[in-house]
C-alpha cells in the first residue's frame, strides 16, 4: 500500500510539473504575441515617418502575430468548453490564416497596402472574436484580475470590427484616399491588434507565468498575492 502511494505521488509530482512547465510556455507565448504585435504597430509608425524597410517589417510582422495568436489560442483550447471552444479556437486559426494572405499580398505587391490591410483586418478580426470568447471563460478567468479580463474583452471586440471591411474587399477598395467612410469603422480594429492586445497578451503572459511560480491574481482588486 506504502509503495501505491509513493507511486502515485510520484505520478502526480510528474503531472504537476508538465502542467507548471505548459503553463510557464503558455505565458511566454503570450509575451511573446505582445512583443511581435506591438513592434508591428513600431514599425508601421516609422515607415510613415523614415520609409525604407519598415513597411516590409510591419507586414511580415503582421502575419507572425496572426500565427503565434493562432498557437496561443490552440494552447488555451481546453479551457473554452463544448462547441463554443472548437468555434473561437477555429476562428483564431482562419484569422491567422488570413492574416498571412494579407500580408503576402502586399509583400508580393498583388495589391496594395490599403488592400491588403483590409484583408488582414478581418484576419484579425476572427483572432478577437476567440480573444472575446476566452476572456468570457469561466473555466479560466476567474484566476485571472478582472481588469485583465476587461481588457481582453475590449481588445477583442475593437479587432473584431474589421469583419466590417469584407465588402471593401469584394468590391476591391484600394485607395485609401477614395475610400468610402464606413471602411473607417473596420479600421478601427487596428486599435485593439496594435494597442489594447499586445497589452493584454503582455499581461496575460506575466500572470500566467507567477501562477507556475506560486503567485496568483487577486481576483477583484487585479493584484497579486503569493500562495500561503
Amino acid at each position: 500500500m506504502i509503495l501505491l502511494e509513493t507511486a502515485g505521488q510520484q505520478h502526480s509530482a510528474v503531472e504537476g510539473s508538465m502542467d507548471n512547465a505548459g503553463s510557464r510556455d503558455t505565458g511566454r507565448l503570450a509575451v511573446a504575441v505582445g512583443v511581435v504585435a506591438g513592434g508591428s504597430a513600431v514599425m508601421l509608425g516609422t515607415y510613415f515617418v523614415v520609409r525604407g524597410p519598415f513597411g516590409s517589417i510591419n507586414d511580415v510582422a503582421n502575419a507572425a502575430t496572426g500565427v503565434l495568436s493562432a498557437v496561443l489560442a490552440w494552447r488555451l483550447r481546453r479551457h473554452i468548453a463544448g462547441r463554443r471552444g472548437a468555434l473561437a479556437v477555429g476562428a483564431a486559426g482562419v484569422g491567422a490564416a488570413i492574416t498571412v494572405v494579407g500580408s503576402a499580398l502586399v509583400v508580393s505587391e498583388a495589391t496594395g497596402f490599403f488592400l491588403a490591410g483590409l484583408v488582414s483586418s478581418v484576419g484579425f478580426a476572427g483572432i478577437g472574436a476567440w480573444l472575446v470568447i476566452i476572456n468570457r471563460s469561466n473555466a479560466l478567468t476567474a484566476a485571472w484580475p478582472r481588469r485583465l479580463r476587461s481588457l481582453g474583452g475590449l481588445a477583442g471586440a475593437l479587432m473584431a470590427l474589421g469583419v466590417v471591411v469584407v465588402p471593401g474587399i469584394l468590391l476591391r477598395f484600394d485607395d485609401m484616399a477614395t475610400a468610402p467612410g464606413w471602411i473607417w469603422i473596420g479600421q478601427l480594429g487596428w486599435l485593439g491588434t496594435y494597442i489594447a492586445y499586445p497589452a493584454w497578451a503582455i499581461w496575460f503572459g506575466i500572470v500566467a507565468t507567477r501562477q507556475v511560480q506560486g503567485v496568483h491574481p487577486a481576483g477583484a482588486g487585479g493584484g497579486l498575492v503569493a500562495d500561503s
